[in-house]
Protein backbone atom coordinates (compact mmCIF):
# COMPACT_ATOMS: atom_id res chain seq x y z
CA UNK A 1 0.00 0.00 0.00
CA UNK A 2 1.36 3.33 -1.09
CA UNK A 3 -0.14 6.44 0.37
CA UNK A 4 -3.34 4.72 1.20
CA UNK A 5 -4.06 5.08 -2.85
CA UNK A 6 -2.33 2.42 -4.30
CA UNK A 7 -3.15 -1.40 -3.62
CA UNK A 8 -0.63 -4.32 -5.70
CA UNK A 9 -1.14 -7.95 -5.56
CA UNK A 10 -0.82 -11.03 -7.79
CA UNK A 11 -3.65 -11.43 -10.19
CA UNK A 12 -6.01 -14.04 -9.42
CA UNK A 13 -5.03 -16.21 -12.57
CA UNK A 14 -1.26 -15.83 -12.12
CA UNK A 15 1.73 -14.49 -9.93
CA UNK A 16 3.35 -13.29 -13.06
CA UNK A 17 0.56 -10.34 -13.66
CA UNK A 18 0.40 -7.84 -10.99
CA UNK A 19 -2.83 -6.08 -10.58
CA UNK A 20 -2.27 -1.97 -9.16
CA UNK A 21 -5.48 -1.12 -7.42
CA UNK A 22 -6.29 2.79 -7.95
CA UNK A 23 -8.45 3.90 -4.88
CA UNK A 24 -11.47 6.32 -5.18
CA UNK A 25 -8.97 8.75 -2.88
CA UNK A 26 -5.93 9.31 -5.42
CA UNK A 27 -8.67 9.62 -8.45
CA UNK A 28 -10.24 12.34 -6.47
CA UNK A 29 -6.35 13.61 -6.15
CA UNK A 30 -5.56 13.56 -10.04
CA UNK A 31 -8.87 15.20 -11.59
CA UNK A 32 -7.18 18.88 -10.50
CA UNK A 33 -4.36 18.40 -12.58
CA UNK A 34 -5.95 15.59 -15.69
CA UNK A 35 -8.38 18.68 -15.77
CA UNK A 36 -5.02 20.89 -16.99
CA UNK A 37 -5.00 19.08 -19.98
CA UNK A 38 -7.88 18.18 -22.25
CA UNK A 39 -7.04 15.72 -25.33
CA UNK A 40 -6.61 18.53 -27.98
CA UNK A 41 -3.29 19.73 -25.78
CA UNK A 42 -1.79 16.14 -25.68
CA UNK A 43 -2.43 15.23 -29.30
CA UNK A 44 -0.51 18.75 -30.50
CA UNK A 45 2.36 19.68 -27.82
CA UNK A 46 3.51 16.62 -26.81
CA UNK A 47 4.98 18.11 -24.23
CA UNK A 48 1.81 18.37 -22.01
CA UNK A 49 1.69 14.27 -21.92
CA UNK A 50 4.66 14.42 -19.60
CA UNK A 51 3.69 16.82 -17.65
CA UNK A 52 0.66 14.48 -17.25
CA UNK A 53 2.69 11.83 -16.16
CA UNK A 54 4.67 13.57 -13.49
CA UNK A 55 1.17 15.17 -11.67
CA UNK A 56 0.25 11.37 -12.03
CA UNK A 57 3.28 9.84 -10.32
CA UNK A 58 3.50 12.65 -7.66
CA UNK A 59 -0.06 11.28 -6.47
CA UNK A 60 2.16 8.49 -4.99
CA UNK A 61 4.92 9.84 -3.58
CA UNK A 62 6.90 9.36 -7.32
CA UNK A 63 7.00 5.78 -6.53
CA UNK A 64 4.40 4.48 -9.47
CA UNK A 65 7.17 4.98 -11.86
CA UNK A 66 9.35 2.82 -9.88
CA UNK A 67 6.90 0.19 -9.54
CA UNK A 68 6.06 -0.21 -13.08
CA UNK A 69 9.47 -0.29 -14.47
CA UNK A 70 9.84 -2.92 -12.27
CA UNK A 71 7.21 -4.96 -13.05
CA UNK A 72 7.30 -4.66 -16.75
CA UNK A 73 11.33 -5.38 -17.07
CA UNK A 74 10.73 -8.11 -14.98
CA UNK A 75 11.02 -11.61 -16.67
CA UNK A 76 9.32 -12.84 -13.56
CA UNK A 77 6.63 -10.69 -13.86
CA UNK A 78 6.53 -8.54 -17.13
CA UNK A 79 2.70 -7.45 -16.88
CA UNK A 80 1.18 -5.07 -14.74
CA UNK A 81 -3.30 -4.19 -14.64
CA UNK A 82 -4.10 -1.06 -13.59
CA UNK A 83 -7.73 -0.94 -11.90
CA UNK A 84 -8.89 2.47 -11.59
CA UNK A 85 -12.02 2.40 -8.86
CA UNK A 86 -14.72 2.82 -11.51
CA UNK A 87 -17.78 3.67 -9.10
CA UNK A 88 -16.01 7.57 -8.54
CA UNK A 89 -18.58 9.15 -11.54
CA UNK A 90 -15.89 11.48 -12.01
CA UNK A 91 -14.18 8.90 -14.63
CA UNK A 92 -15.00 9.56 -17.74
CA UNK A 93 -13.53 8.03 -21.03
CA UNK A 94 -11.24 11.57 -21.15
CA UNK A 95 -10.30 11.09 -17.54
CA UNK A 96 -9.16 7.13 -18.96
CA UNK A 97 -7.46 8.38 -22.03
CA UNK A 98 -5.20 10.73 -19.53
CA UNK A 99 -4.80 7.78 -17.27
CA UNK A 100 -3.18 6.01 -20.24
CA UNK A 101 -1.02 8.68 -21.35
CA UNK A 102 0.74 9.26 -18.18
CA UNK A 103 0.90 5.67 -17.16
CA UNK A 104 3.06 5.43 -20.43
CA UNK A 105 5.28 8.58 -20.28
CA UNK A 106 6.17 7.33 -17.09
CA UNK A 107 7.97 4.79 -18.49
CA UNK A 108 9.03 5.75 -21.78
CA UNK A 109 8.11 7.18 -24.92
CA UNK A 110 5.02 5.90 -27.36
CA UNK A 111 5.61 5.28 -31.37
CA UNK A 112 3.38 7.13 -33.91
CA UNK A 113 0.49 4.95 -34.64
CA UNK A 114 0.61 4.86 -38.40
CA UNK A 115 -3.21 3.65 -38.13
CA UNK A 116 -4.62 6.69 -36.41
CA UNK A 117 -1.71 9.19 -37.03
CA UNK A 118 -1.10 9.85 -33.17
CA UNK A 119 0.66 8.52 -30.56
CA UNK A 120 -1.88 6.29 -29.43
CA UNK A 121 -5.41 4.86 -31.16
CA UNK A 122 -8.73 4.70 -30.32
CA UNK A 123 -10.99 1.70 -31.88
CA UNK A 124 -14.54 -0.03 -31.86
CA UNK A 125 -15.18 -3.65 -32.04
CA UNK A 126 -18.75 -3.91 -33.24
CA UNK A 127 -21.26 -6.70 -34.50
CA UNK A 128 -21.06 -5.51 -38.14
CA UNK A 129 -17.28 -5.45 -39.54
CA UNK A 130 -15.76 -4.31 -43.30
CA UNK A 131 -11.51 -4.03 -42.11
CA UNK A 132 -9.40 -5.94 -43.05
CA UNK A 133 -7.87 -6.80 -39.52
CA UNK A 134 -8.98 -9.57 -37.01
CA UNK A 135 -8.53 -6.60 -34.64
CA UNK A 136 -12.28 -5.74 -35.30
CA UNK A 137 -13.19 -9.07 -35.83
CA UNK A 138 -15.78 -9.42 -32.84
CA UNK A 139 -16.81 -13.43 -33.97
CA UNK A 140 -13.15 -14.60 -34.43
CA UNK A 141 -10.81 -15.17 -31.72
CA UNK A 142 -7.67 -12.93 -31.91
CA UNK A 143 -4.93 -15.11 -31.64
CA UNK A 144 -1.78 -15.22 -29.51
CA UNK A 145 0.62 -12.40 -30.65
CA UNK A 146 2.75 -9.47 -30.15
CA UNK A 147 2.39 -6.01 -31.15
CA UNK A 148 4.96 -3.67 -33.50
CA UNK A 149 5.68 -6.97 -36.18
CA UNK A 150 5.45 -5.01 -39.44
CA UNK A 151 6.98 -1.23 -38.24
CA UNK A 152 10.42 -0.85 -38.07
CA UNK A 153 10.38 1.31 -34.77
CA UNK A 154 11.11 -1.16 -31.57
CA UNK A 155 8.04 -2.22 -29.85
CA UNK A 156 9.52 -2.39 -26.04
CA UNK A 157 5.90 -2.50 -24.51
CA UNK A 158 1.90 -1.75 -24.91
CA UNK A 159 -0.90 -0.32 -23.27
CA UNK A 160 -4.13 -1.68 -23.76
CA UNK A 161 -7.21 0.18 -22.20
CA UNK A 162 -10.95 -0.93 -22.10
CA UNK A 163 -12.76 2.66 -22.15
CA UNK A 164 -16.61 1.13 -22.94
CA UNK A 165 -18.29 -1.88 -24.00
CA UNK A 166 -22.32 -2.02 -24.17
CA UNK A 167 -23.86 -5.62 -24.95
CA UNK A 168 -20.96 -7.66 -24.09
CA UNK A 169 -20.53 -11.19 -23.12
CA UNK A 170 -17.49 -12.96 -24.35
CA UNK A 171 -14.10 -11.15 -25.35
CA UNK A 172 -12.19 -12.54 -22.70
CA UNK A 173 -8.23 -11.28 -22.92
CA UNK A 174 -5.77 -14.01 -23.26
CA UNK A 175 -2.60 -13.85 -22.09
CA UNK A 176 0.89 -16.38 -22.21
CA UNK A 177 3.82 -15.65 -20.59
CA UNK A 178 6.47 -16.81 -22.94
CA UNK A 179 8.62 -18.99 -20.45
CA UNK A 180 5.18 -20.60 -19.49
CA UNK A 181 4.60 -21.90 -23.18
CA UNK A 182 5.19 -25.86 -23.34
CA UNK A 183 6.43 -25.70 -26.58
CA UNK A 184 8.85 -22.66 -26.70
CA UNK A 185 12.30 -24.79 -26.30
CA UNK A 186 11.19 -26.91 -29.44
CA UNK A 187 10.10 -24.14 -31.71
CA UNK A 188 12.86 -21.50 -29.85
CA UNK A 189 16.04 -24.15 -30.98
CA UNK A 190 14.30 -24.48 -34.48
CA UNK A 191 16.65 -22.78 -36.68
CA UNK A 192 14.18 -21.58 -39.06
CA UNK A 193 12.79 -19.65 -36.34
CA UNK A 194 15.85 -17.41 -36.72
CA UNK A 195 15.68 -16.98 -40.06
CA UNK A 196 14.66 -13.70 -41.40
CA UNK A 197 10.81 -13.52 -42.36
CA UNK A 198 9.08 -10.72 -44.11
CA UNK A 199 6.31 -9.04 -42.62
CA UNK A 200 3.60 -6.65 -44.15
CA UNK A 201 0.06 -5.53 -43.13
CA UNK A 202 -3.11 -4.45 -44.31
CA UNK A 203 -4.01 -1.42 -45.84
CA UNK A 204 -5.75 -0.21 -42.58
CA UNK A 205 -2.42 0.17 -40.81
CA UNK A 206 -1.50 2.34 -43.32
CA UNK A 207 2.22 1.06 -42.95
CA UNK A 208 3.60 1.30 -46.88
CA UNK A 209 6.85 -0.35 -46.56
CA UNK A 210 7.61 -4.22 -45.24
CA UNK A 211 10.11 -5.28 -42.34
CA UNK A 212 12.67 -8.38 -42.25
CA UNK A 213 13.19 -9.89 -38.60
CA UNK A 214 13.25 -13.59 -37.46
CA UNK A 215 10.31 -14.81 -35.33
CA UNK A 216 12.81 -15.88 -32.21
CA UNK A 217 15.68 -13.11 -30.75
CA UNK A 218 17.28 -12.95 -26.99
CA UNK A 219 17.60 -10.29 -24.59
CA UNK A 220 20.70 -9.54 -23.05
CA UNK A 221 20.11 -12.16 -20.29
CA UNK A 222 20.00 -14.92 -23.24
CA UNK A 223 16.42 -15.27 -22.56
CA UNK A 224 14.25 -16.26 -25.83
CA UNK A 225 12.11 -13.12 -27.07
CA UNK A 226 9.54 -13.32 -29.40
CA UNK A 227 7.80 -11.14 -32.51
CA UNK A 228 5.11 -12.64 -34.32
CA UNK A 229 1.21 -11.99 -35.35
CA UNK A 230 -0.12 -14.73 -37.30
CA UNK A 231 -2.14 -12.36 -40.12
CA UNK A 232 1.15 -10.43 -41.25
CA UNK A 233 4.44 -13.23 -41.94
CA UNK A 234 4.73 -14.10 -45.47
CA UNK A 235 7.21 -16.91 -45.74
CA UNK A 236 9.54 -16.81 -48.72
CA UNK A 237 8.88 -21.23 -48.86
CA UNK A 238 7.33 -24.01 -47.78
CA UNK A 239 10.04 -24.49 -44.70
CA UNK A 240 8.87 -21.23 -42.96
CA UNK A 241 5.39 -22.36 -43.64
CA UNK A 242 5.34 -24.78 -42.07
CA UNK A 243 6.90 -23.33 -39.22
CA UNK A 244 4.51 -20.54 -39.12
CA UNK A 245 1.90 -23.29 -39.02
CA UNK A 246 3.15 -25.14 -36.48
CA UNK A 247 4.07 -21.96 -34.20
CA UNK A 248 0.78 -20.69 -34.55
CA UNK A 249 -0.98 -24.18 -33.39
CA UNK A 250 1.43 -24.72 -30.58
CA UNK A 251 0.65 -21.31 -29.07
CA UNK A 252 -3.34 -21.84 -29.60
CA UNK A 253 -2.85 -25.30 -27.72
CA UNK A 254 -1.24 -23.78 -25.29
CA UNK A 255 -2.43 -25.07 -21.83
CA UNK A 256 -0.58 -22.20 -20.19
CA UNK A 257 -2.80 -19.30 -21.59
CA UNK A 258 -4.01 -16.66 -19.13
CA UNK A 259 -8.04 -15.90 -19.70
CA UNK A 260 -10.00 -13.39 -17.97
CA UNK A 261 -12.59 -10.92 -17.94
CA UNK A 262 -10.77 -7.76 -18.34
CA UNK A 263 -13.47 -4.98 -16.29
CA UNK A 264 -14.09 -1.44 -18.20
CA UNK A 265 -11.64 1.07 -17.54
CA UNK A 266 -8.62 -1.18 -16.60
CA UNK A 267 -5.59 -0.93 -18.70
CA UNK A 268 -2.83 -4.16 -19.39
CA UNK A 269 0.60 -3.17 -19.07
CA UNK A 270 2.96 -5.61 -20.77
CA UNK A 271 6.38 -6.29 -21.26
CA UNK A 272 6.07 -6.89 -25.83
CA UNK A 273 8.85 -8.89 -26.22
CA UNK A 274 7.92 -11.91 -23.45
CA UNK A 275 4.37 -12.04 -23.30
CA UNK A 276 1.64 -12.83 -26.27
CA UNK A 277 -1.88 -11.18 -25.90
CA UNK A 278 -4.80 -12.33 -27.63
CA UNK A 279 -8.84 -12.06 -26.75
CA UNK A 280 -11.28 -14.70 -27.11
CA UNK A 281 -14.55 -13.89 -29.38
CA UNK A 282 -17.48 -12.26 -28.25
CA UNK A 283 -20.96 -13.87 -28.21
CA UNK A 284 -22.98 -12.57 -30.95
CA UNK A 285 -25.41 -9.38 -30.28
CA UNK A 286 -26.62 -6.94 -33.00
CA UNK A 287 -25.83 -4.36 -30.39
CA UNK A 288 -22.17 -5.62 -29.55
CA UNK A 289 -19.53 -2.64 -28.77
CA UNK A 290 -16.60 -2.77 -27.23
CA UNK A 291 -13.99 0.79 -27.61
CA UNK A 292 -10.40 -0.19 -26.42
CA UNK A 293 -7.44 2.26 -26.56
CA UNK A 294 -3.74 1.49 -27.54
CA UNK A 295 -0.30 3.05 -26.70
CA UNK A 296 3.04 1.26 -27.79
CA UNK A 297 6.61 2.27 -27.47
CA UNK A 298 10.16 1.52 -26.10
CA UNK A 299 11.35 2.11 -22.42
CA UNK A 300 13.11 5.47 -21.82
CA UNK A 301 16.58 3.19 -21.29
CA UNK A 302 15.83 1.29 -24.20
CA UNK A 303 15.52 -2.03 -21.79
CA UNK A 304 14.17 -4.85 -23.13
Amino acid sequence: MYNNFLKIEDHKESNRIQVIHIGEEALDKLIFPFNKFNITSLEYKPFTRFSLAKSLDEVFENKLSTILLDILNSRKTGTAIIQPEMRNKKIDKDFLVKLSTGLAYLIGIPNFDSMSEKYYARFYVKHQDSSDSYLRKAYTNLDLHTDGTYVKEKTDWLVMTKLEEKNVSGGESVLLHLDDWEHLDDLYKDPIGKENFVWGSPKSKKVDYKVEHPVFSEDKNKKPTISYIDQFPEPKNMKQGLFLQKLSDSLEESKNKITFPLPVGSTIFSNNYFWLHGRKSFKEHTGLSRELLRIRGTFFSNKS
